[in-house]
Protein backbone atom coordinates (compact mmCIF):
# COMPACT_ATOMS: atom_id res chain seq x y z
CA UNK A 1 0.00 0.00 0.00
CA UNK A 2 1.52 3.31 -1.09
CA UNK A 3 2.22 6.20 1.25
CA UNK A 4 -0.27 8.36 -0.65
CA UNK A 5 -3.09 5.90 0.03
CA UNK A 6 -2.14 5.77 3.72
CA UNK A 7 -2.19 9.57 3.99
CA UNK A 8 -5.57 9.80 2.25
CA UNK A 9 -7.08 7.21 4.59
CA UNK A 10 -5.66 9.02 7.63
CA UNK A 11 -7.15 12.27 6.35
CA UNK A 12 -10.49 10.49 5.88
CA UNK A 13 -10.20 9.24 9.46
CA UNK A 14 -9.76 12.79 10.77
CA UNK A 15 -12.79 13.96 8.80
CA UNK A 16 -14.88 11.09 10.18
CA UNK A 17 -14.05 11.98 13.78
CA UNK A 18 -14.96 15.59 13.02
CA UNK A 19 -18.50 14.97 11.83
CA UNK A 20 -19.15 12.55 14.69
CA UNK A 21 -18.19 15.32 17.11
CA UNK A 22 -20.73 17.62 15.44
CA UNK A 23 -23.47 15.03 16.07
CA UNK A 24 -22.36 14.42 19.65
CA UNK A 25 -22.29 18.15 20.45
CA UNK A 26 -25.88 18.71 19.27
CA UNK A 27 -28.92 18.57 21.57
CA UNK A 28 -30.70 15.77 19.64
CA UNK A 29 -28.39 13.00 18.42
CA UNK A 30 -30.85 11.31 16.06
CA UNK A 31 -31.99 14.54 14.42
CA UNK A 32 -28.35 15.63 14.24
CA UNK A 33 -27.45 12.38 12.47
CA UNK A 34 -30.38 12.85 10.08
CA UNK A 35 -29.29 16.41 9.39
CA UNK A 36 -25.75 15.33 8.52
CA UNK A 37 -27.09 12.53 6.29
CA UNK A 38 -29.51 14.98 4.66
CA UNK A 39 -26.76 17.53 4.08
CA UNK A 40 -24.58 14.89 2.44
CA UNK A 41 -27.49 13.69 0.32
CA UNK A 42 -28.28 17.24 -0.83
CA UNK A 43 -24.69 17.98 -1.80
CA UNK A 44 -24.45 14.63 -3.57
CA UNK A 45 -27.66 15.26 -5.52
CA UNK A 46 -26.28 18.56 -6.83
CA UNK A 47 -23.32 16.76 -8.40
CA UNK A 48 -25.09 13.65 -9.71
CA UNK A 49 -26.34 15.18 -13.01
CA UNK A 50 -22.72 15.69 -14.06
CA UNK A 51 -21.66 12.08 -13.50
CA UNK A 52 -22.30 8.85 -15.36
CA UNK A 53 -24.28 6.16 -13.58
CA UNK A 54 -22.35 3.43 -11.76
CA UNK A 55 -22.44 0.02 -13.43
CA UNK A 56 -25.82 -1.76 -12.89
CA UNK A 57 -24.08 -4.62 -11.09
CA UNK A 58 -23.30 -2.29 -8.18
CA UNK A 59 -26.86 -1.08 -7.58
CA UNK A 60 -28.07 -4.00 -5.40
CA UNK A 61 -25.01 -3.50 -3.19
CA UNK A 62 -25.72 0.22 -2.99
CA UNK A 63 -29.30 -0.41 -1.87
CA UNK A 64 -28.11 -2.89 0.76
CA UNK A 65 -25.59 -0.37 2.03
CA UNK A 66 -28.23 2.37 2.25
CA UNK A 67 -30.38 0.11 4.44
CA UNK A 68 -27.36 -0.60 6.65
CA UNK A 69 -26.71 3.13 6.96
CA UNK A 70 -30.24 3.62 8.28
CA UNK A 71 -29.42 1.25 11.14
CA UNK A 72 -26.02 2.89 11.52
CA UNK A 73 -27.36 6.40 12.07
CA UNK A 74 -29.98 5.20 14.55
CA UNK A 75 -27.47 3.21 16.59
CA UNK A 76 -24.94 6.03 16.43
CA UNK A 77 -27.48 8.44 17.89
CA UNK A 78 -28.45 5.97 20.60
CA UNK A 79 -24.84 5.33 21.61
CA UNK A 80 -24.07 9.06 21.86
CA UNK A 81 -27.28 9.72 23.77
CA UNK A 82 -26.23 7.28 26.51
CA UNK A 83 -22.45 7.66 26.70
CA UNK A 84 -19.35 9.74 26.03
CA UNK A 85 -17.90 9.99 22.55
CA UNK A 86 -14.53 8.84 23.95
CA UNK A 87 -16.22 5.59 25.04
CA UNK A 88 -18.74 4.84 22.28
CA UNK A 89 -16.73 5.97 19.24
CA UNK A 90 -13.69 3.72 19.75
CA UNK A 91 -15.85 0.75 20.63
CA UNK A 92 -17.86 1.15 17.43
CA UNK A 93 -14.90 1.79 15.20
CA UNK A 94 -12.47 -0.62 16.87
CA UNK A 95 -14.60 -3.74 16.73
CA UNK A 96 -15.67 -3.33 13.10
CA UNK A 97 -12.32 -3.84 11.30
CA UNK A 98 -11.67 -7.01 13.26
CA UNK A 99 -15.00 -8.39 12.02
CA UNK A 100 -14.16 -7.29 8.47
CA UNK A 101 -10.76 -8.99 8.63
CA UNK A 102 -12.29 -12.23 9.88
CA UNK A 103 -14.80 -12.58 7.04
CA UNK A 104 -13.19 -10.71 4.13
CA UNK A 105 -11.31 -13.80 2.91
CA UNK A 106 -14.56 -15.72 2.50
CA UNK A 107 -16.71 -12.88 1.14
CA UNK A 108 -14.26 -10.74 -0.85
CA UNK A 109 -11.55 -13.29 -1.58
CA UNK A 110 -8.78 -11.26 0.07
CA UNK A 111 -6.20 -13.23 2.05
CA UNK A 112 -4.07 -11.10 4.37
CA UNK A 113 -0.57 -11.85 5.54
CA UNK A 114 0.53 -12.45 9.11
CA UNK A 115 1.98 -8.92 9.44
CA UNK A 116 -1.24 -7.35 8.21
CA UNK A 117 -3.25 -9.36 10.73
CA UNK A 118 -0.78 -8.28 13.40
CA UNK A 119 -1.20 -4.61 12.51
CA UNK A 120 -5.00 -4.99 12.54
CA UNK A 121 -4.79 -6.65 15.95
CA UNK A 122 -2.70 -3.75 17.32
CA UNK A 123 -5.18 -1.16 16.09
CA UNK A 124 -8.18 -3.09 17.42
CA UNK A 125 -6.51 -3.76 20.78
CA UNK A 126 -5.68 -0.10 21.21
CA UNK A 127 -9.14 1.06 20.25
CA UNK A 128 -10.90 -1.40 22.53
CA UNK A 129 -8.53 -0.66 25.42
CA UNK A 130 -9.24 3.04 25.03
CA UNK A 131 -12.97 2.41 25.14
CA UNK A 132 -13.00 0.03 28.09
CA UNK A 133 -10.37 1.68 30.28
CA UNK A 134 -11.71 3.13 33.51
CA UNK A 135 -9.45 5.15 35.79
CA UNK A 136 -9.59 5.13 39.58
CA UNK A 137 -12.77 6.72 40.88
CA UNK A 138 -14.31 7.04 37.42
CA UNK A 139 -17.89 5.95 36.81
CA UNK A 140 -18.30 2.72 34.82
CA UNK A 141 -19.22 3.09 31.14
CA UNK A 142 -22.91 3.06 30.31
CA UNK A 143 -24.10 -0.46 29.50
CA UNK A 144 -26.59 0.89 26.99
CA UNK A 145 -23.90 2.93 25.24
CA UNK A 146 -21.68 -0.16 25.12
CA UNK A 147 -24.49 -2.33 23.71
CA UNK A 148 -25.47 0.20 21.04
CA UNK A 149 -21.81 0.71 20.11
CA UNK A 150 -21.17 -3.02 19.70
CA UNK A 151 -24.34 -3.48 17.64
CA UNK A 152 -23.22 -0.60 15.45
CA UNK A 153 -19.80 -2.20 15.00
CA UNK A 154 -21.54 -5.16 13.35
CA UNK A 155 -23.48 -2.77 11.10
CA UNK A 156 -20.28 -0.91 10.18
CA UNK A 157 -18.61 -4.21 9.28
CA UNK A 158 -21.61 -5.11 7.09
CA UNK A 159 -21.70 -1.90 5.08
CA UNK A 160 -17.90 -1.83 4.78
CA UNK A 161 -17.90 -5.24 3.12
CA UNK A 162 -20.95 -4.41 1.01
CA UNK A 163 -19.42 -1.18 -0.24
CA UNK A 164 -16.01 -2.78 -0.75
CA UNK A 165 -17.69 -5.10 -3.26
CA UNK A 166 -20.09 -2.51 -4.69
CA UNK A 167 -17.52 0.19 -5.37
CA UNK A 168 -15.34 -2.26 -7.28
CA UNK A 169 -18.29 -3.39 -9.40
CA UNK A 170 -19.37 0.20 -10.06
CA UNK A 171 -16.42 1.19 -12.24
CA UNK A 172 -16.93 4.72 -10.90
CA UNK A 173 -16.01 5.22 -7.22
CA UNK A 174 -17.05 8.88 -7.13
CA UNK A 175 -20.46 8.27 -8.70
CA UNK A 176 -21.05 5.25 -6.44
CA UNK A 177 -20.25 7.32 -3.35
CA UNK A 178 -22.55 10.19 -4.31
CA UNK A 179 -25.45 7.93 -5.23
CA UNK A 180 -24.97 6.04 -1.97
CA UNK A 181 -25.21 9.21 0.10
CA UNK A 182 -28.23 10.46 -1.81
CA UNK A 183 -30.01 7.12 -1.44
CA UNK A 184 -29.05 6.79 2.26
CA UNK A 185 -30.43 10.26 2.98
CA UNK A 186 -33.73 9.40 1.30
CA UNK A 187 -34.07 6.14 3.26
CA UNK A 188 -33.31 7.87 6.57
CA UNK A 189 -35.63 10.82 5.96
CA UNK A 190 -38.49 8.47 5.01
CA UNK A 191 -37.87 6.48 8.20
CA UNK A 192 -38.11 9.70 10.24
CA UNK A 193 -41.29 10.93 8.54
CA UNK A 194 -43.09 10.79 11.88
CA UNK A 195 -40.71 13.43 13.25
CA UNK A 196 -40.68 15.64 10.17
CA UNK A 197 -41.87 18.75 12.03
CA UNK A 198 -39.16 18.38 14.67
CA UNK A 199 -36.60 17.74 11.93
CA UNK A 200 -37.61 20.91 10.06
CA UNK A 201 -37.26 22.98 13.21
CA UNK A 202 -33.90 21.38 13.96
CA UNK A 203 -32.73 22.02 10.39
CA UNK A 204 -33.67 25.71 10.61
CA UNK A 205 -31.58 26.05 13.76
CA UNK A 206 -28.62 23.90 12.71
CA UNK A 207 -28.57 23.97 8.91
CA UNK A 208 -24.93 25.06 8.82
CA UNK A 209 -23.97 22.06 10.92
CA UNK A 210 -25.92 19.81 8.56
CA UNK A 211 -24.18 21.09 5.44
CA UNK A 212 -20.71 21.08 7.02
CA UNK A 213 -21.21 17.65 8.58
CA UNK A 214 -22.68 16.31 5.36
CA UNK A 215 -19.75 17.51 3.26
CA UNK A 216 -17.20 16.15 5.74
CA UNK A 217 -19.04 12.83 6.04
CA UNK A 218 -19.23 12.41 2.27
CA UNK A 219 -15.57 13.34 1.76
CA UNK A 220 -14.46 10.96 4.51
CA UNK A 221 -16.29 7.92 3.22
CA UNK A 222 -15.61 8.75 -0.42
CA UNK A 223 -11.85 8.73 0.20
CA UNK A 224 -12.15 5.42 2.06
CA UNK A 225 -14.15 3.82 -0.76
CA UNK A 226 -11.63 4.99 -3.34
CA UNK A 227 -8.84 3.50 -1.22
CA UNK A 228 -10.69 0.16 -1.22
CA UNK A 229 -10.17 0.02 -4.98
CA UNK A 230 -6.41 0.27 -4.47
CA UNK A 231 -5.85 -1.87 -1.35
CA UNK A 232 -7.53 -4.76 0.55
CA UNK A 233 -10.83 -3.85 2.20
CA UNK A 234 -9.79 -5.23 5.60
CA UNK A 235 -6.57 -3.19 5.59
CA UNK A 236 -8.38 0.06 4.73
CA UNK A 237 -11.08 -0.67 7.32
CA UNK A 238 -8.46 -1.10 10.04
CA UNK A 239 -6.34 1.89 9.04
CA UNK A 240 -9.42 4.11 8.86
CA UNK A 241 -10.14 3.40 12.50
CA UNK A 242 -7.14 5.48 13.48
CA UNK A 243 -9.86 8.13 13.49
CA UNK A 244 -10.01 7.33 17.21
CA UNK A 245 -6.80 9.32 17.62
CA UNK A 246 -8.52 12.39 16.26
CA UNK A 247 -11.73 11.60 18.13
CA UNK A 248 -9.80 11.42 21.41
CA UNK A 249 -8.28 14.85 20.79
CA UNK A 250 -11.65 16.36 19.86
CA UNK A 251 -13.38 14.77 22.87
CA UNK A 252 -10.74 16.16 25.22
CA UNK A 253 -10.36 19.66 23.78
CA UNK A 254 -13.83 20.52 22.53
CA UNK A 255 -16.21 18.19 24.42
CA UNK A 256 -14.25 18.37 27.72
CA UNK A 257 -14.22 14.61 28.24
CA UNK A 258 -11.51 13.13 30.49
CA UNK A 259 -8.71 10.99 29.04
CA UNK A 260 -6.64 9.06 31.59
CA UNK A 261 -3.18 7.53 31.30
CA UNK A 262 -4.66 4.19 30.26
CA UNK A 263 -6.44 5.68 27.28
CA UNK A 264 -3.32 7.59 26.26
CA UNK A 265 -1.39 4.29 26.29
CA UNK A 266 -4.11 2.84 24.08
CA UNK A 267 -3.51 5.70 21.65
CA UNK A 268 0.08 4.50 21.40
CA UNK A 269 -1.12 1.03 20.41
CA UNK A 270 -3.29 2.51 17.68
CA UNK A 271 -0.47 4.67 16.34
CA UNK A 272 1.85 1.65 16.35
CA UNK A 273 -0.70 -0.37 14.45
CA UNK A 274 -1.06 2.37 11.83
CA UNK A 275 2.70 2.46 11.30
CA UNK A 276 2.84 -1.35 11.13
CA UNK A 277 0.04 -1.33 8.56
CA UNK A 278 2.07 0.99 6.35
CA UNK A 279 4.99 -1.45 6.23
CA UNK A 280 3.02 -4.74 6.34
Amino acid sequence: MSGAVVLLVLFAAALHAGWNALVKAGPDKLLGSALVAGGAGLLAALALPFLALPAPASWPWMLGSACCHLAYYRLLAAAYAHGDMSHAYPLMRGSAPLLVALVSAALVGEVLGARQYGAIALICAGVLAMSLWRGAGAAPPSRRATLFALLNAAVIACYTLIDGIGVRLSGAPVAYTLWLFALSACVLLVALAGRRHALRAYARAYWKTGLLGGFVSMASYGLALWAMTAAPVAVIAALRETSILFAALIARVFLRERLGVGRLCAVGLIAGGAVAMRFA
